[in-house]
């Protein structure tokens, strides 16, 4: 049976945790499983160990456990990197370039180790061999689920003398090696939940901690691995909490001392439902293939899940990743399943074209990127792709549009496209001159604009959808689009007047333009 007392350990756990601190450098470690690539709840657990890591000035590693060799994707392994840098997570130790000194970081490579501390515990009895076939094992669990009980192994095994293994080990007999669970009464201290107490001797027979093929499952190398590599503090999802009572009696048997755990909360769909893999939609590549930048994503996945003064998410702002990690503090997690709202995410994303484009280097940068994504969607074009002309095109989107990719739509293509430059014979020089002017002088919101284009309509005697279609032929060329005052408030004074000069250039000459630009 489970009991779970959120919260009542915090200032235990607070002591707890500054004992530790004094004595030894914080190391924590995201572990994922190449058998697949980095989601949401990846990305959150590698975050919130990283956070932790970077808060107490201690090191983030990355370990690829590896050991389940039939589910292995291939390039998932560069994938899950090449995510977690693109979030701005730094990893400190792991595979390959990355180095350190605890290696090597593939549970794969690793064997040998684990053969040597296996070893340990078959010769202290806290480990045995075990003969069992997968149909007897098979019959098990089908016995099981007539009478409806809870599926386990038997422990038959755990019982054979010394003399009757080792005929079986020299017949070559095929075996697994178990370890011996015991009753656990000392309850988890759980940095997250609190108290987590569960006697997992009376719902699970022996768990196998090598298996037939000599690979070690999960808890074994977990244990092992976390041990060897000075891992003090765990943080991985709550799914896990009944296998760490599972690994402290490893941690007992090896006469280890274990690290602090912290169990991080379900990630579940904004209604309420668990996130699962099969979700095309919280895989980071898909996220990042859709225009997400990467600290709205990570402001994103800690709205949800805590860590923070309750204000910060009271309205929704961007933090960079150093106040994040100053203002991190993982007793304050929250303990109850955290719910994702995708239209949270849509408004980080806006929040941080925003941010990036109030910083010039930042702005640069959105300019620079928004140049290839114009030249790669309409590379036959005469563009428009000035740096100012960006920067007041980004200005308008960043309350409307969610990705940059939006302002490459058909629909907006007028703001990029220069419309062919052609004799226009709608308005005369005077009235061309007027025009102008008008709007020189106009203040460039939707609504001035309608009023200046209807009044001068009006004083001239045009007819007023004649004039539109001149007006919408000289700023893009198309015959639909937005209204032409939203064409011109989109396009900004500047480059409205510059596409009518243009288009309006046989009826106004170029020093009454000049002397027009003057007298405004």
């Amino acid at each position: 049976m489970i009991k779970l007392r959120y919260k009542v350990l915090q200032p235990v756990c607070q002591y707890f945790v500054h004992r530790r601190f004094c004595s030894k450098e914080v190391r924590v470690r995201f572990a994922p499983s190449p058998t697949g690539y980095l989601h949401l709840g990846g990305l959150r657990t590698a975050l919130y160990n990283y956070l932790y890591a970077r808060n107490k000035k201690g090191k983030f590693l990355l370990r690829i456990e590896d050991t389940d060799q039939t589910r292995l994707i291939a390039g998932a392994t560069e994938s899950i990197i090449e995510d977690l840098e693109w979030a701005g997570i730094t990893i400190d130790e792991g595979p390959g370039d990355f180095g350190g000194s605890y290696g090597p970081y593939r549970q794969s490579e690793r064997n040998q180790i684990y053969t040597e501390h296996v070893q340990m515990l078959l010769k202290n009895g806290s480990a045995y061999h075990c003969f069992c076939t997968e149909k007897r094992l098979e019959l098990l669990r089908k016995e099981a689920a007539r009478v409806r009980q809870i599926p386990k192994y038997d422990n038959k095994c755990r019982y054979l003398n010394a003399a009757k293994t080792k005929e079986l080990l020299d017949k070559g007999t095929p075996y697994c090696i178990r370890f011996k669970l015991a009753e656990y009464e000392e309850p988890l201290r759980d940095l997250i939940y609190g108290d987590v107490s569960y006697n997992v001797s009376n719902s699970e027979g022996d768990p196998v901690i090598i298996k037939t093929d000599q690979f070690p499952t999960y808890h074994f190398a977990n244990v092992v691995d976390d041990h060897l590599m000075a891992i003090t503090h765990v943080f991985r999802g709550v799914e896990w909490q009944i296998s760490t009572v599972k690994h402290l009696l490893m941690y007992k048997a090896f006469g280890w001392q274990p690290p602090h755990f912290g169990h991080l909360p379900l990630l579940i769909n904004a209604d309420g439902t668990k996130l699962s893999k099969r979700q095309g939609d919280i895989g980071i590549r898909h996220l990042r293939d859709k225009g997400y930048f990467p600290m709205a994503l990570l402001n994103y996945v800690i709205s949800a899940g805590g860590g923070f003064p309750h204000e910060q998410f009271s309205k929704p702002t961007i933090q960079d990743m150093n106040e994040l990690v100053g203002k991190f503090d993982i007793l304050s997690v929250n303990s109850h399943p955290s719910r994702l709202n995708p239209d949270l995410l849509d408004e980080f994303n806006r929040l941080e074209i925003k941010k990036l484009l109030n910083h010039d280097p930042t702005a640069d940068l959105l300019i620079n990127k928004i140049q290839k994504l114009v030249m790669e969607t309409y590379p036959q074009e005469n563009l428009d792709l000035s740096s100012l002309h960006i920067k007041n095109i980004l200005q308008w989107s960043s309350q409307r549009l969610t990705f940059l990719q939006d302002l490459t739509s058909p629909q907006l293509s007028f703001l990029w496209i220069k419309p062919n430059a052609c004799y226009s014979n709608e308005l005369n020089k005077e009235q061309s001159m007027t025009l102008h002017s008008n709007l020189m002088s106009c203040d460039f919101t939707k609504e001035n604009l309608n009023k200046v284009l209807k009044d001068f309509a009006k004083q001239e005697n045009i007819k007023f959808p004649l004039l539109m279609k001149a007006l919408r032929a000289a700023l893009s060329g198309l015959n639909d689009g937005p209204g032409v005052a939203e064409m011109m408030n989109i396009l900004g004074k500047q480059v409205t007047l510059q596409r009518l000069e243009v288009y309006f250039k046989g009826n106004i000459t170029q020093n009454e333009t000049e002397q027009l630009k003057y007298t405004s």
